[in-house]
């Protein structure tokens, strides 16, 4: 697997005298429906246990971080809104 497409994050828990830290990386996937002429969207990265939402014209910029159920409600009623 390549992690040069990954997005990589330090804990906050980092203690920063050793530099000694945990880093997680994200796959954020931009969705299949995105048709604007810049291709900008909304991404999405999950893992096991949250759901992280960015918006793809500032990847470096703040996301939203979800649980699994809220996502999923989410979803529903977006789903049932179009």
């Amino acid at each position: 697997m390549s992690t040069s497409g990954l997005m990589w994050f330090k804990s906050s828990y980092s203690s920063g005298s050793q530099g000694d830290c945990v880093e997680v990386a994200l796959s954020w996937r931009k969705s299949s429906y995105s048709s604007g002429g810049d291709g900008d969207c909304v991404e999405v990265a999950a893992s096991p246990r949250t759901i992280h939402v960015r918006d793809s014209k500032n990847p470096q910029g703040p996301h939203l971080t979800l649980s699994p159920a809220t996502w999923s409600g989410f979803l529903t009623y977006a789903v049932s809104r179009a």
